[in-house]
């Protein structure tokens, strides 16, 4: 058994590819400027908006001040921040006595560590009973207040009691506490007592208030004869 099928006939359809030529004459419209330049801006105005939008963001960011920064610890100088020359300096006290006097031909001021550096010191220290300590040397290091000294090179330190004795300290190296009245080294030192005994030894300890001198080392020391009674 079979079956037949009878479509109707369909109407032809023209089919073309791309664009249909225009007919001869037949010239398309061209658009005013005023609507072309509508659909360009039209077509650029996301990229307009999204410069503008940078530029403003980068406006902003150099101009918003920024948060204060904590200040940074000043660095200490390690050069002296300034010198003398041929000077002359004195400490008083509250009463207005003379407590030390320093000289020297050249001094320097260290911040770093508040130290100050004198070339050929010279130095006259009194105690508030009237004792006398000088003290002198090739260089010297002291602190800011000139409250302890030390004395390098050709170092020599005389004290004198209030009963007028004074005993003589020599050596490369005396480091003077003038503010305790007292003097150390740990280098060879030479003392030389108000009786005239002289003291060879490697180190000393001593204390003016005191009167007592502590000698280390090997010691040599030569005695005055005694004065026949």
């Amino acid at each position: 058994m079979s079956v037949e099928l009878h479509l109707p006939d369909l109407p032809e359809v023209p089919i073309s590819v791309g664009q249909a030529p225009l007919p001869p004459g037949d010239a398309r419209p061209r658009m005013p400027w005023s609507l072309r330049l509508r659909e360009a801006v039209s077509a650029y105005l996301p990229l307009l908006l999204m410069a503008l939008l940078a530029l403003a963001t980068w406006w902003l960011v150099k101009n918003t001040p920024s948060a204060p920064r904590a200040p940074e610890q000043t660095q200490l100088r390690q050069e002296p921040d300034y010198t003398m020359t041929g000077f002359s300096l004195e400490r008083f006290a509250a009463d207005g006595r003379l407590k030390v006097r320093i000289e020297g031909e050249l001094m320097r001021h260290y911040p770093a560590t508040d130290q100050i550096e004198i070339e050929h010191v010279r130095i006259r220290a009194v105690t508030p009973d009237g004792r006398i300590t000088l003290a002198d040397a090739r260089r010297a290091l002291a602190t800011g207040d000139a409250s302890e000294v030390q004395l390098l090179g050709s170092a020599h330190v005389t004290t004198t009691d209030d009963r007028g004795q004074t005993i003589r300290m020599d050596g490369e190296f005396l480091h003077a506490f003038l503010a305790t009245e007292r003097v150390r080294s740990h280098l060879p030192v030479r003392v030389t007592a108000a009786d005239g005994g002289v003291f060879d030894a490697r180190g000393l300890e001593y204390d003016h208030g005191l009167r007592k001198l502590d000698l280390s080392g090997p010691m040599r020391g030569v005695f005055p004869p005694r004065a026949p009674r």
